[in-house]
């Protein structure tokens, strides 16, 4: 590390990509902080064109500075998006110094832009890290972070939402089948309090004989479902025989004739009462002989 007087308004010190030029007083808008300096490289030479590094800054098409020897303190000055600091270039006398362009008080790092060809060469694949790009970065991983929070949150009361519906759906499930429960048993119940009068009826429908009529090849078969057995043998009805019917008298026969009927059949039940009277009257003589 070369050394610093200390006249200069700066020093070498420890930043946050590694070394770094900081103020040691305050210097002023305007004010010349220092030169950057190093040997002077011929494009047009292919032995100068030939180098590289990362401390060649470029004049013009033809001369470049080699900022990369030892005393060169200006090479510690690093890149920043929003700096506190320039490069004033000077082609024709071949010459840069670093010009500050705000106050810059003690303490805080001195910066300048290295130029878009140079951020997208050597900062853009490792990332800035000045204060600006970090502060960037910052905010938008807080964004991210809010973002993410505003998902999570999002889907927490998705979840909730989804889970609240699930336990009223499950809740209404519970309180059908209550209820089917409830009026199940309660129809049981009405048919366990309608089943006498049910067997009352089937018993009066039992006692009730099913009579039901088959028609024969030549007669009525006439049958008696009452399913009633007395000491095995089925009871059944006996069947009256039909009356023979009455001889219809003829409406041209008078009247004599129908009383010599009524005559003849008064004589005849005369004789069968003295017949049934004169039987019991011989059987008593006969046994008044016999004790004799």
């Amino acid at each position: 590390m070369p050394d610093i007087s200390s006249k200069k308004p700066f020093r070498i010190g420890r930043s946050r990509t590694g070394l770094g030029l900081f103020a040691t007083k305050r210097i002023k808008k305007g004010a010349k902080i220092i030169r950057y300096f190093g040997p002077l490289l011929d494009s047009r030479k292919k032995k100068d064109d030939a180098i590289e590094n990362k401390y060649l800054f470029e004049l013009n098409n033809r001369w470049t500075i080699d900022g990369s020897v030892r005393a060169n303190v200006a090479r510690y000055i690093n890149h920043a998006c929003r700096p506190n600091a320039e490069s004033d270039v000077k082609p024709r006398k071949r010459k840069v110094f670093i010009r500050a362009i705000k106050n810059i008080e003690p303490g805080d790092e001195i910066n300048y832009d290295y130029g878009t060809d140079y951020f997208k060469a050597y900062l853009k694949p490792i990332g800035c890290k000045c204060d600006a790009c970090e502060k960037k970065r910052k905010k938008k991983r807080a964004e991210a972070r809010a973002e993410r929070l505003r998902l999570k949150a999002r889907e927490q009361k998705k979840a909730e939402r989804k889970a609240k519906k699930e336990a009223e759906e499950e809740a209404a499930r519970r309180v059908r089948a209550k209820r089917a429960k409830e009026r199940a048993k309660e129809q049981s119940k009405a048919e366990a309090e309608l089943k006498p009068d049910r067997k009352r009826k089937l018993d009066s429908k039992s006692k009730t004989p099913n009579v039901r009529l088959k028609a024969g090849s030549n007669r009525t078969k006439r049958k008696v479902a009452d399913g009633v057995r007395r000491n095995g043998v089925t009871a059944r009805r006996s069947r009256s025989k039909p009356a023979a019917a009455a001889p219809v008298a003829p409406q041209a026969a008078s009247m004599p004739a129908v009383t010599e009927v009524t005559r003849a059949t008064a004589e005849a039940s005369t004789v069968f009462t003295a017949s049934n009277f004169a039987a019991p009257a011989a059987t008593t003589d006969e046994a008044q002989q016999a004790s004799g």
